[in-house]
């Protein structure tokens, strides 16, 4: 049978990995041992040229399913890794049929949930990772997406100004329906809640997590933030109809939490003297938005909110409020952050993404402030941050696999 290449996004160099040999036995010089989490299906990690991919073993008709389903994903802008090729008609040298394989991009700067263990996060930590996956499976589910597998384990998780925001990296048990129903919903977080306290027993058990630790407190707190989201996205509530107040102020807490609403649901009641509001149609990415229009930066939503913050302070130190946002923030960019961002050591350029050194440096000027009993200039900080607390960080950007 002759090799069969379906790919979005054509890259020559696929064809020159060694197909007709089992993945598990893919040579060294073909496999790059990052770190990568746990998977029912054999995963290597291959480098082509500048690209890394993942690569895994499956059936044809699945690994065209998850193909399909991460490409709608990408369209829709939800956060998952960007599926690249479907391989199919593998042959062994003997002729034995071999698994298509699905290929996906490597996600930069992220990790698996056990990685993050390995490389320094501490049990005061873990809250943030369940956030993480609250937000990421509130936002699936707005979409209408069913996950059916919701686990740490089928999740990349990417550092975001101190907490964490999550990719969906296996999406094969997902669909997107027409609509998704409240039962669906609750089943998606009843298995999410069982294979979260499952993963959590094994960090227990590694010794990552303490012997005592309340691994039930963990289940009860995704549950909870999960439904505090969904109401707070999606709750119908009414008012008297003079006080249409409270529709502005229902958008900015909406946007507080990173969310844009796109379109709301007004209604009156037959005489007037009452309103319902409903939001219909909600998008996190806010902050993200608005750093981006405003100075071009990609960052993640929480990374974003700190520099907005950060131009909103420099447009009060330097009393720029008579100018546009938008000149202010390109003397923010060309005055502050592009020069932070030159200060980075080519060997640490891997450990963060900028905007999460930016956000550490931000950090880093507060604790160091406090010391000396006065505001500390950020440029200063930024100096002693690249050479005190940079040069210890791990590298993140390609990350292999800690020792045992």
């Amino acid at each position: 049978m002759a090799l069969r290449i379906v790919a979005s996004r054509p890259d020559p160099a696929i064809v020159t990995l060694p197909w007709s040999i089992p993945l598990e036995e893919w040579p060294a010089d073909v496999v790059v041992p990052l770190a990568r989490g746990l998977s029912r299906h054999v995963v290597r990690i291959v480098r082509l040229g500048q690209r890394i991919y993942a690569v895994k073993e499956t059936q044809e008709p699945i690994a065209f399913r998850e193909y399909r389903t991460l490409r709608d994903l990408q369209r829709l802008g939800l956060p998952s890794v960007v599926p690249q090729a479907v391989v199919t008609g593998r042959e062994s040298e003997t002729g034995d049929p071999l698994p298509a394989t699905l290929l996906t991009e490597h996600l930069r700067f992220s990790l698996p949930y056990r990685s993050l263990f390995e490389h320094g996060l501490t049990a005061d930590q873990l809250p943030a990772i369940i956030d993480a996956l609250v937000v990421l499976l509130v936002r699936l589910h707005l979409a209408d997406f069913y996950w059916g597998d919701v686990s740490l384990s089928n999740v990349l998780f990417r550092r975001d100004a101190g907490g964490f925001a999550a990719y969906l990296v296996d999406a094969e048990t997902g669909e997107l329906r027409p609509s998704l129903s409240d039962r669906m919903r609750d089943y998606d977080l009843d298995v999410a809640g069982e294979n979260v306290y499952a993963e959590i027993l094994d960090l227990v058990a590694s010794g990552a997590l303490p012997d005592d630790f309340p691994v039930e407190g963990v289940v009860a707190r995704l549950h909870s933030r999960y439904q505090a989201l969904w109401d707070e996205l999606t709750a119908e509530i009414r008012f008297p109809a003079d006080e249409m107040w409270q529709i502005e102020q229902r958008i900015e807490r909406l946007n507080d939490l990173g969310f844009d609403v796109e379109e709301l649901d007004i209604v009156t009641d037959y005489d007037g003297d009452t309103v319902m509001l409903r939001p219909r149609v909600v998008e996190l990415g806010h902050h993200q938005r608005e750093l981006r229009a405003l100075t071009g930066i990609q960052a993640e939503d929480a990374q974003a909110r700190r520099m907005l913050n950060d131009i909103a302070a420099y447009t009060a130190s330097r009393d720029l409020g008579g100018l546009s946002r938008e000149v202010v923030a390109q003397r923010w960019l060309k005055e502050i952050y592009e020069p932070i961002l030159e200060m980075i050591p080519e060997s640490s350029r891997g450990k963060l993404e900028p905007a999460e050194v930016f956000h550490e440096i931000l950090v880093h000027r507060w604790f160091m402030s406090e010391k000396a009993g006065h505001s500390v200039k950020l440029l200063d900080a930024a100096k002693d941050y690249m050479g005190v607390v940079l040069p210890e960080r791990p590298e993140e950007a390609v990350t292999a696999p800690v020792p045992k």
